[in-house]
């Protein structure tokens, strides 16, 4: 890219650099806990006596170690390197506004972690923290908003890249879901406790309007926005369609926001709600599929690439997940399928594709691709301990996935199994048993995940302290 002006642009990279270490540090954490409490599940002597160790506190702790500091950290990392890149601008603002930004965020998450773990949250669905955090989280946002838009203000390319768009839908979108969500009256000002001012099946309806916005918006459109940069950088091509890209930014935009209901068919919210939220969610299969296309597609001319570059074999194989997730999402939002996978590992198996293969995949090629910038060296540490990553990852996911996806449509099947009396032929207990072994492969799936993360870290840890500059 071109810039209007030719004097050279002195970037700041220290604050990507704190968020790419706390991005690596919290993907360690995230997947341990995850890995875990897989184990909980297929052993359960491992729920000890300890209410912080049981698996209904642990689990809202890895959900959101692994989206919100995780894949939080690694979007505020690629989204700061991305908007100062493509805009040619420093990134607006003071190293001190920039360092709250990064230290209020850090301290949001062990503050949601202290409240998972000994129960003070506002029992939701994802067991989202109570007010103080809540509140914490909202000035952080609004400040990271703050920065973000006045760099692309003060920008000398003329163009905004279509990266920063998605970053840009991420950022206001989220902050939108999360007051709405959130919306709750303290009790005392003194105390945790709240009260939330919807309830009943607005609540529900509100919750699923957040949570699978939440996908849509931080866990799809902020990756999207690595996507679109670190694919064309990292295989030297431009993107394949340009005129493609918008249109899957616009179409995603509009229809995302509407297929919420599709996680509460067969309850007592309103049919034409979960019609309408069945309708979109099948309408999202054009613009998803859309960008998949153009991201696979921006290789054209440079699939050799993939034989020596294991970091395009990250970003390009991540993309691959981003299609299968985005088809497979559809269809279990039909009410027919609907009816069989929900409430069942099925989902569970879906959501760790889109979470492993999808989200982490790109984030590891974005992370893999900046540290050397970052820290001004000529390259990784180890392009091998790179591909050992990806195989460990790969052979992870398969694994995982591919074991709920079997024990979803088994339980799906013995749960509305009837006898010739009519009466249900299996017992919770004997569906159970049934899925003891897949629950044993989830967890070496996961195992095998995290071992690639801990690869990576040691890459990245030999990479900084080298002397290859």
């Amino acid at each position: 890219m071109s810039s209007a002006n030719s004097v050279p642009v002195s970037y700041n990279y220290s604050i990507i650099k704190l968020f790419t270490i706390a991005a690596t540090f919290w993907a360690i954490v995230g997947l341990g806990v995850g890995v875990y409490i897989a184990l909980e599940l297929a052993f359960p002597f491992l729920n000890f006596d300890v209410e912080w160790m049981s698996f209904g506190r642990l689990r809202p702790l890895h959900t959101s170690a692994v989206i919100f500091a995780f894949g939080g950290n690694a979007l505020f990392a690629t989204s700061f390197f991305v908007v100062q890149r493509t805009c040619q601008a420093k990134l607006w603002g003071s190293n001190r506004l920039q360092k709250i930004i990064f230290w209020g965020y850090q301290l949001f998450i062990v503050m949601a972690a202290y409240g998972y773990l000994t129960g003070i949250t506002q029992a939701k669905e994802y067991a989202e923290p109570e007010w103080y955090a809540d509140l914490l989280l909202t000035i952080i946002w609004v400040m990271y908003f703050i920065v973000f838009i006045m760099t692309i203000k003060h920008r000398r390319e003329p163009h905004i890249y279509v990266a920063n768009w998605f970053y840009l839908a991420f950022i206001v979108t989220v902050a939108i879901l999360h007051i709405v969500n959130n919306l709750s009256i303290p009790l005392r000002l003194d105390g945790t406790a709240s009260y939330p001012i919807f309830g009943g099946v607005q609540s529900a309806m509100i919750q699923w309007w957040y949570g699978h916005n939440a996908v849509g918006f931080f866990l799809t459109a902020g990756f999207i926005g690595i996507m679109y940069y670190f694919v064309p950088k990292r295989a030297q091509r431009p993107v394949y369609s340009y005129r493609l890209s918008i249109l899957h930014f616009w179409s995603l935009i509009f229809i995302y926001i509407w297929a919420g209901p599709h996680h509460l068919h067969y309850t007592s919210l309103p049919d034409w709600v979960q019609t309408l939220g069945m309708t979109f969610s099948i309408m999202l299969w054009m613009p998803s599929w859309g960008g998949m296309i153009n991201g696979i597609m921006t290789l054209s001319g440079a699939w050799d690439k993939l034989r020596t570059d294991p970091v395009l074999r990250f970003l390009i194989t991540a993309v691959a997940f981003y299609g299968m997730s985005t088809f497979e999402g559809p269809l279990m939002s039909i009410r027919a399928v609907n009816s069989l996978s929900h409430y069942t590992d099925w989902t569970v198996g879906h959501v760790h594709s889109g979470a492993l293969g999808w989200v982490a995949m790109i984030s590891f090629g974005a992370l893999y691709h900046m540290v050397p910038i970052l820290w001004k060296k000529k390259d990784l540490y180890s392009k091998g301990l790179v591909s050992l990553h990806f195989w460990l990852a790969s052979i992870g996911i398969v694994l995982y996935i591919t074991a709920l996806w079997i024990a979803g449509i088994m339980q799906g099947l013995m749960w509305r199994a009837y006898d010739q009396m009519g009466f249900l032929q299996y017992s919770f207990v004997e569906t159970l048993v049934a899925l003891h072994p897949l629950y044993v492969t989830r967890a070496i799936g996961g195992l095998f995940f995290l071992t690639g993360a801990g690869v990576m870290s040691y890459n990245f840890y030999k990479t900084i302290k080298s002397q290859n500059a």
